[in-house]
């Protein structure tokens, strides 16, 4: 669509789902949006901060998730409808504050304040799979989940005014096939509360005493609880008296309805479709549930919805006793890896005693011949030009030369692609954002305990502001032996480009102050050191040096992002090309093998390395490892 903030009601719009909560949002009239980027969740901040100027108003990328939600909340303490949105693991940075948010309420004129986490089933962007329903049971907090862009969008919008009714925070939860995924969407009026910010500094807005605030949330959750049972997003479709009931949520929704379309059983099966989660709409399943005596439950990642229906059936008066609940922990679905279509056809048809073939005996065969002729097998690796196989190209030299079986803790950015096959396989523990500092610190203590292995923490420039330094503090003041390696690319790089702290701009493309790492860390008693990654004899000279100091340092490895820098430049530094002549091929191949960029293959005929033209950044960095001298360079004028 031309713009995110355009008024058109009652247009059609193809919408990605996060688009489509960035447009409940606006809808909804927020004022304040925070977030930090991660996928599946990016670009719901980052469509209203596209708009921002256009729409009035205040979007930003935050240093963490934590910080971006207490920005949002104070939104909120002031009467501005505000919001925040993170991935799965962004929640478990922001749910200190969160659990106490819950507590307080939101003030005595507290505008609508809601928050979007994006589940990622399968791990695609992740190190979990972790299921956020949880936070909300165990943290009493209402939670909502849509199952089409469509929905997304109304659900988003329905969330702000019911925050605003029970004052307190709403939590809409997505996966990704409905955060990344685009359906048509029915836009509606934009509203412009034009709300002007007012803190009443009558009250002190906090969870204590605990005791007294842990009844009003209850008293709360009570309140919500009869607004979700007459939710005209929790409802059923199919026969009055069915053999069984699909109980399903989220992208399930749209796979039960294909199941059941797939295998022609309109008339045996009703769906249950709940977009309403927490608190558990329990009069309004129960009512429906009693038409049948089986329920298959389809839901993303653990058996949430499944654990509580089973809690239902046992304590209901009126459900059949012989009830039976199918779903994951009958092992009907599984437990692990996204939902698929075929998984929830196969499970009804299992529970149907029907066979259901959707291809050709051979088609599996005949589809995976075709991809082993057509499809290059390539695994994920940096791109031609990245500074990252620069960098780490040294730090392999330097800790080989060191000769103490030194060894990496890693984080979690475009450098994490170093674990896999493509990569040096450096990092030996990676974790969470900011823990390869946390480690570091650790295990930089172990000499006391007959250690003389070095350790370096690696963490992109974006991570070190978002988790480090409060590790990096930890280091210093308790004395830890440990060196820590900036990678500064200048840019967010793996989840696309977003600002932070080290950037000269903000998330609505204005000028900001950019915070000097080195400085900072200068400032703390850090003995520092910048770099130029592409500098490979310089870089290797400086990390071997440092590696020697009993104390904490940091060795800054700065170079801009190939990405950002060919957006800018439009044209590579240097023309490269393989002198053949000088090319040992097998008898070598250390450029190819060891290197692995992939602007460097090999050439079959031949049996020399040759450069792609097409895939080469002509960052000229093959030329400083080629041990014969094979790789020639020119700069471009």
């Amino acid at each position: 669509m031309t713009s995110l903030a355009r008024e058109a009601p009652g247009t059609r719009e193809l919408l990605m789902g996060n688009e489509a909560i960035a447009r409940g949002a606006l809808e909804a009239g927020v004022q304040f949006a925070t977030g930090y980027p991660g996928t599946p969740s990016s670009e719901i901040v980052e469509s209203l901060a596209r708009v921002a100027n256009e729409a009035g108003i205040y979007v930003e990328w935050s240093t963490n998730e934590k910080v971006a939600t207490e920005a949002a909340a104070a939104a909120s303490f002031a009467g501005l409808r505000a919001f925040s949105a993170m991935k799965t693991a962004g929640i478990n940075v922001a749910l200190d504050f969160l659990a106490h948010l819950n507590y307080s309420g939101l003030g005595k004129n507290g505008g609508g304040l809601v928050m979007v986490v994006c589940d990622d089933p399968e791990g695609h962007s992740s190190g979990d799979e972790a299921d956020s329903r949880w936070f909300a049971s165990s943290e009493s907090i209402p939670l909502l989940e849509p199952d089409s862009p469509e929905e997304a969008k109304e659900m988003t919008k329905w969330a702000f005014d019911l925050s605003e009714e029970f004052n307190g925070f709403f939590l809409v939860r997505t996966t990704t096939r409905i955060s990344l995924s685009s359906g048509p969407v029915t836009l509606g009026k934009i509203t412009f509360t034009g709300r002007k910010a007012s803190f009443d500094t009558s009250q002190c807005i906090s969870p204590y005493l605990a005791k007294l605030h842990h009844i009003d949330v209850l008293e709360r959750l009570t309140k919500v609880a009869k607004a979700f049972e007459k939710s005209s997003f929790n409802r059923y479709q199919g026969p009055q008296n069915p053999e069984l009931i699909i109980v399903c949520s989220g992208v399930g929704t749209r796979y039960a309805l294909e199941a059941v379309q797939s295998l022609n059983l309109g008339k045996s099966v009703g769906l249950l479709k709940l977009g309403t989660l927490w608190p558990f709409p329990r009069e309004f399943v129960e009512k429906h549930l009693s038409k049948t005596k089986q329920v298959l439950v389809v839901e993303e990642i653990d058996p949430f919805l499944e654990t509580f229906i089973k809690k239902t059936a046992f304590e209901s008066t009126t459900l059949s006793g012989d009830l039976k609940v199918y779903g994951k922990e009958s092992g009907h679905l599984p437990r692990i890896g996204e939902l698929r279509p075929d998984l929830v056809i196969k499970a009804l048809a299992t529970l149907f005693e029907t066979e259901y073939v959707d291809r050709e005996a051979d088609y599996r065969q005949k589809v995976s011949d075709a991809s082993e002729k057509l499809l290059i097998d390539r695994g994920v690796t940096w791109c031609a030009g990245c500074p990252h196989r620069a960098s780490f190209w040294s730090i392999k030299k330097a800790l080989q030369k060191d000769g103490r079986d030194g060894f990496l803790t890693g984080d979690i950015g475009c450098y994490t692609l170093d674990v896999f096959p493509a990569g040096d396989k450096l990092i030996k523990a990676l974790h969470a954002m900011g823990s390869g500092v946390g480690l570091a610190t650790g295990f930089g203590q172990l000499g006391q305990f007959g250690s003389e292995q070095p350790v370096v923490a690696v963490c992109g420039d974006s991570t070190f502001f978002h988790s480090s330094i409060p590790a990096l503090l930890n280091a210093i003041h308790n004395k830890s032996n440990m060196a820590l390696i900036v990678l500064d690319n200048r840019a967010t790089a793996m989840t696309g480009f977003q600002s932070h702290p080290g950037t000269a701009f903000d998330a609505m493309g204005n000028k900001a102050p950019a915070i000097d790492m080195a400085n900072l860390c200068q400032s703390l008693g850090c003995k520092v050191v910048i770099t130029d990654p592409f500098d490979i004899k310089g870089t290797t000279a400086k990390l071997r040096r440092l590696l020697k100091e009993d104390k904490v340092k940091v060795l800054i490895m700065r170079r801009t992002c190939e990405l950002v820098r060919m957006r800018e430049e439009k044209k590579p530094p240097y023309t490269v090309w393989v002198d053949a002549e000088k090319c040992r091929g097998e008898k070598c191949g250390f450029c190819t093998r060891s290197f692995k960029c992939p602007a460097l293959p090999w050439d079959i005929e031949t049996e020399k390395a040759i450069i792609n033209k097409a895939v080469c950044s002509g960052c000229g960095v093959c030329v400083d490892i080629c041990p014969f001298g094979a790789i020639v360079k020119q700069e471009v004028s």
